[in-house]
């Protein structure tokens, strides 16, 4: 494909709004993974059940989804909270959170997916919501808003969450209660409780997340797969557990992918992910914002 300045710019701003929704798709493992040590593979099936949810919000209820969200966000939250109860009962509390808490996970990616295949079958949904049909151009630069307005809400959920964690206690606790689980004692909080809390705000932006995602494409249930990688490559790429650095890192992935895409061909950019998971494991481990 021939270079052309108008090319680059297009492609660099739909990798940045790209990486606005990759944000939200991956601060729910960052939280999980990086601050509580959680490896919750079955994060992008939660992804994918917010995105039926978003399809029902506005095909039978005829609500909107991005306002519908945040009522399913809540829900969302409540239900990772008894979730992680099950999780600590059945796995933390015996020390076996490792090998069989990941199997246990695996388990809850194939139920939540089957149970969403018998109920809207495997075909492809989609959101078409008129006000989000516009495009805007600046310069030579092309604005999507379907692309756009995710982009938008997921680095705002993200910044709202790096609020919350620095400014109130429960956040400071979070942040510090895979570190020092003694240290949390002492200060007066619940270690279970905070991760409690912590793991329903996982769950709760990967409602979100899944609520963005059907706006920017169709969806089925099993395509919460291939986030996966990409979601685990901004964790570790940002620093394990850094808001601001997964925020960067999703940014510095989807501008990856949209300038890989553009010259090199759709069919290389999964592979992206997983080179910037390597180079990172290889020269910075600790990742962007690590320590």
């Amino acid at each position: 494909m021939d270079f052309s300045w108008d090319l680059l710019l297009n492609a660099v701003a739909s990798g940045i709004m790209l990486g606005g929704f990759y944000a939200a798709v991956a601060v729910g493992i960052t939280i999980a993974f990086g601050m509580l040590d959680i490896v919750n593979i079955a994060h992008p099936a939660f992804i994918i059940l917010g995105s039926f949810l978003a399809y029902l919000s506005i095909n039978s209820m005829g609500v909107d989804p991005f306002f519908a969200a945040m009522l399913f966000a809540v829900l969302g939250f409540f239900f990772g909270r008894y979730f992680y109860r099950a999780y600590y009962h059945f796995f933390e509390k015996r020390g076996d959170d490792s090998l069989q808490g990941l199997a246990f996970f695996f388990g809850i990616m194939f139920i939540v997916e089957i149970s969403l295949v018998l109920i809207f079958g495997v075909d492809y949904r989609l959101i078409d919501l008129p006000y989000l049909a516009k495009t805007y151009e600046i310069g030579f630069v092309q604005i999507p808003l379907r692309l756009a307005a995710p982009a938008v809400v997921g680095v705002l959920m993200v910044l709202a969450i790096q609020l919350y964690l620095s400014k109130t206690f429960t956040g400071r606790a979070i942040q510090a209660v895979a570190q020092d689980l003694e240290a949390v004692r002492f200060v007066g909080a619940n270690p279970i409780k905070t991760k409690e809390i912590a793991f329903g705000i996982a769950v709760g932006t990967a409602i979100i997340a899944g609520m963005l995602l059907i706006v920017i494409q169709s969806v089925e249930p099993s395509i919460g797969r291939e986030f996966i990688g990409r979601a685990f490559a901004i964790c570790v790429l940002g620093g394990m557990a850094s808001l601001p650095g997964t925020l960067v890192a999703a940014m510095i992935l989807g501008v990856a992918e949209t300038l890989t895409s553009t010259f090199l061909g759709p069919s290389w950019s999964p592979a992206v992910a997983f080179g910037l998971l390597l180079l990172t494991l290889a020269f910075r481990p600790a990742g962007i914002f690590g320590r």
